[in-house]
């Protein structure tokens, strides 16, 4: 099935972008097919209390988790993996492609400001309206803006952008 060597994609975007909901359709469609897959929602692997709040120690904590996940699944014949994460920089993704290692395909998924608070909407967490918070800098920073091999647009249905995701990678 993967038969342009691709084994990694991330779905990377900000906040309320669907990178999880697209990243479970995408392994849905694997598993369908029969093809052994990890799914990866990073930002699990970096979520904890201990003590350290700031994105560069979060980063580091998730890229060792990374390296050690990774191996866990290759031991176990896995060799393909869907990641979803928002990536800021090509220092990141570089720094994620070294903890995985294997090249990642960057699918970015793209959704603007009144999208994305409707998504949020129906959670009332105090942490999902900071997420809307740093969803807007985030957009207004353009963060991410040119890490993607291939920008969509995620205003479409998650089947259709999991089936785009699929065929551009050679997972068809």
């Amino acid at each position: 099935m993967n038969d342009r060597g691709i084994k990694a994609v991330l779905l990377t975007g900000v906040y309320g972008s669907g990178k999880s909901t697209v990243a479970k359709e995408v392994a849905y469609l694997l598993e369908q097919a029969g093809e052994p897959y990890a799914l990866l929602d990073l930002d699990y692997l970096s979520w904890a209390g201990a003590g350290e709040s700031d994105r560069a120690s979060e980063f580091a904590l998730l890229l060792a988790n990374l390296a050690a996940v990774a191996a866990n699944y290759r031991r176990a014949g896995i060799a393909s993996f869907v990641l979803a994460y928002s990536v800021r920089t090509a220092a990141e993704l570089h720094a994620l492609e070294q903890a995985l290692g294997t090249p990642v395909r960057v699918v970015r998924l793209v959704a603007d400001l009144p999208l994305i608070r409707q998504r949020l909407a129906g959670d009332i967490t105090s942490g999902r309206r900071d997420d809307l918070l740093a969803a807007a800098a985030a957009i207004a920073a353009a963060e991410g803006v040119g890490l993607g091999h291939l920008d969509i647009g995620g205003d479409r249905p998650v089947g259709v952008i999991a089936r785009e995701i699929m065929t551009y990678v050679g997972w068809v």
